[in-house]
């Protein structure tokens, strides 16, 4: 779970220091942010129909999208760095063309999959048959937390999508990565997912103290302490789950019995 907050933090962060902030031939930070958010749920999609289904369906999109990002980087790093800042005749730049890759290809290959699963496991009875209100449990956490940084973002003293975009998409990722992780424990375990995430609070306090104080110093001090505090208490919550596990099933931590014991 703490490495699934590591890679999502790290290819948000990646994705933007490979197009840069320049605005000739990336895209400003505000479109980042929705861009970030649709890679954000698209990934929390697939584990939300396996909540459902009881089958973890990953569509051929995934596979390209993650050989095209590790191909991209590589790239990057062994040619040179600005190789992806081009544009074309067009208009079209690099940022743009990433951005509506993204967007198309979770609308064709990812989103209509994911409820078209959900729906013949209602029709043929093959998933968990939860009623409707128990099915959505897990988009409850994950629209709240995307209506906060909504908020925030547009209400922010310092406009810390501007300011200091990958402090807060690390914050983001890391929430993120925490809510998801109670949806996968939930499915594994077949307990009922969360309907709030208690990571949720301190972040409604800071956009509370942010607008209320209209200090765009306070804020960025506040963003950087949440930053602190979120993972900090995801590291916390992924060693209790470790240590639940270890004690259920009689094991120690990354020790590996002998065929023989």
């Amino acid at each position: 779970m703490v490495l699934i907050h590591i890679l999502l933090v790290l290819y948000q962060l990646q994705c933007i220091q490979f197009f840069g902030r320049g605005e000739k031939y990336s895209i400003v930070p505000f479109r980042m942010f929705f861009t970030v958010w649709n890679v954000l749920i698209n990934f929390y999609l697939s584990h939300f129909e396996k909540y459902n289904t009881g089958v973890l369906f990953l569509p051929w999109g995934y596979d390209f999208s993650m050989w095209g990002t590790i191909l991209t980087f590589l790239l990057a790093g062994l040619v040179v760095t600005n190789f992806g800042n081009f544009g074309l005749q067009n208009g079209l730049t690099t940022g743009m063309m990433f951005e509506i890759l993204l967007y198309v290809s979770s609308l064709i290959s990812n989103i209509p999959v994911v409820f078209y699963n959900i729906y013949n496991s209602y029709k043929y009875r093959t998933g968990h048959m939860r009623p409707f209100t128990e099915a959505i449990r897990p988009l409850v956490p994950l629209a709240i937390f995307f209506v906060i940084t909504l908020i925030w973002v547009l209400k922010s003293p310092a406009n810390i999508v501007e300011k200091d975009p990958r402090a807060l998409f690390f914050l983001m990722g890391t929430i993120f990565s925490n809510i998801s992780s109670r949806l996968i424990v939930a499915q594994m375990s077949n307990t009922r997912c969360d309907a709030f995430n208690s990571l949720l609070i301190p972040i409604i306090a800071v956009l509370a103290i942010s607008i209320g104080t209209q200090s765009a110093l306070l804020e960025l001090y506040l963003t950087y302490c949440l930053c602190l505090t979120a993972t900090l208490a995801h590291i916390h919550y992924g060693t209790c789950v470790v240590r639940q596990m270890c004690h259920h099933f009689k094991v120690n931590c990354f020790t590996i019995k002998k065929e023989s014991d």
